[in-house]
């Protein structure tokens, strides 16, 4: 994992009751603590390991409304005004740049997909916009290849996953959000269905309500109750180079690597053509609900069955409050980085844009994509358990529009107006 992540101090003992208990220390979690205690409304977020420490802080820190789903790009939006903001909100800088995005089209067929995408958001009155090759050499210079032409939103931009987190877990303490880390929760307690409190691995909280929003794990914590969520594992693999001058501050996205200028001086970097899928055994429980995504995206898998399989197949899928829980065995998903897809990432960018020959890889590290059927996330109560709302499965691009989801979440919690339409996000289109 990235080595930067900032370590807080955090409580450690668990109050006795709070109105919400939120599960998972992320973007999501963390923005819907700080959102629900700016209301006055007490909250507790429990962390089976340490804030930021798993995808919130390994994705490329992409801030995008760029080829999301037409329904998605509303949330996008909203998350573009809270970023703006969220320097002054904290009272620390994020790194937050609204620098643009930009991506490639090498082939014909991928220049229409950007021209349909484009099409597909005629409505929502975006700045992106379909550029010439001309016009991607005086953004990006020094390139090589012949590119076609790209999709470029000026308005999109990045911030830095290692320091925005914790900057935002913050402010949330200081406005009387209670964080306690090494701290899994075990399961839900309820009366007549009703959730009335949690069980943790240090003890019980009462509480009103519950916001699940733990990532790649929110699948085996909601089995254990009997609520089936589907999403699969991807890993991707990232490195950042030593600091180096390059072309551009834009965030650029070719066929096969990615590349954003990092706050330390370096880039990060990506083999966007190709991510880790490791074989579990949810693939053949819950698989047959990918074939139509399968088939548009098979290329870009690098299907395996090695050591991941079988660590995942020692958790265990059902456990009681009282004995241990899969996360007190598991506290960080730290995947090791594919050093191969690195090294191809730098080698096919350095083949666009000849500066990069000259990168030195400063570090590199992976992280655990959680992704559903439709690549579309989770928040949403979940009615067969009141008082149980989950914002989750973010599908890899959750880091972006994760302070709209996590208020969207804290406003469903706390029963106001919604920061956006939550109906793209509702958990019942899975039970079709």
């Amino acid at each position: 994992m990235s080595k930067q992540v900032e370590f807080l101090d955090t409580q450690t003992q668990l109050p006795p009751s709070a109105d919400v208990v939120i599960v998972g220390a992320g973007i999501v979690g963390v923005t819907a603590a700080l959102s629900l205690a700016e209301r006055g409304i007490s909250v507790v977020l429990v962390e089976k390991g340490h804030i930021g420490c798993e995808q919130s802080s390994r994705n490329l820190g992409w801030i995008r409304k760029t080829s999301r789903h037409s329904n998605d790009v509303p949330l996008a939006l909203a998350a573009d005004k809270l970023w703006a903001e969220m320097a002054t909100r904290v009272g620390r800088d994020v790194g937050y740049q609204q620098a643009g995005i930009l991506f490639l089209s090498k082939t014909r067929e991928q220049l229409v997909m950007h021209q349909r995408w484009l099409e597909s958001v005629a409505s929502l009155s975006l700045d992106s916009k379909i550029l010439t090759p001309s016009d991607i050499e005086k953004l990006v210079p020094g390139g090589q290849n012949n590119w076609l032409g790209g999709l470029y939103t000026p308005s999109d931009g990045y911030a830095e996953p290692t320091i925005a987190v914790a900057a935002i877990a913050k402010a949330a303490m200081k406005k009387g959000a209670i964080f306690i880390q090494h701290c899994a929760l075990r399961t839900l307690i309820r009366k007549n269905g009703q959730v009335v409190g949690v069980h943790t691995e240090k003890g019980d909280i009462k509480c009103q309500q519950v916001l699940l929003a733990g990532g790649a794990w929110s699948r085996r914590f909601l089995g254990n109750l009997g609520v089936s969520l589907p999403t699969l594992p991807l890993i991707c693999s990232v490195l950042r180079t030593k600091p180096m001058e390059g072309p551009t501050n834009i965030a650029v996205g070719g066929p096969d690597f990615s590349f954003r200028k990092h706050s330390g001086g370096g880039f990060i970097i990506t083999q966007r053509g190709k991510l880790d899928a490791p074989i579990t055994l949810d693939h053949l429980l819950i698989g047959h609900k990918y074939l139509e995504q399968l088939r548009g995206q098979a290329s870009f898998l690098k299907v395996g069955l090695g050591k991941y399989f079988f660590e995942d197949l020692r958790l265990s899928r059902k456990w009681k409050a009282k004995s241990a829980s899969p996360f007190e065995k598991v506290r960080v998903n730290d995947p090791q980085a594919n050093t191969l897809l690195n090294q191809q990432a730098l080698d096919n960018l350095a083949k666009a844009w000849p500066v990069f020959k000259n990168a030195e890889i400063e570090e590199a590290w992976a992280g655990v994509i959680d992704v559903t059927p439709d690549s579309v996330p989770v928040i949403d109560k979940i009615d067969t358990i009141p008082g149980l709302t989950v914002a989750t499965a973010f599908s890899g691009h959750g880091f972006g529009t994760g302070p709209a989801a996590g208020q969207l979440a804290a406003d469903l919690i706390a029963n106001v107006t919604p920061i956006i339409d939550p109906t793209p996000y509702r958990f019942e289109r899975f039970l079709q």
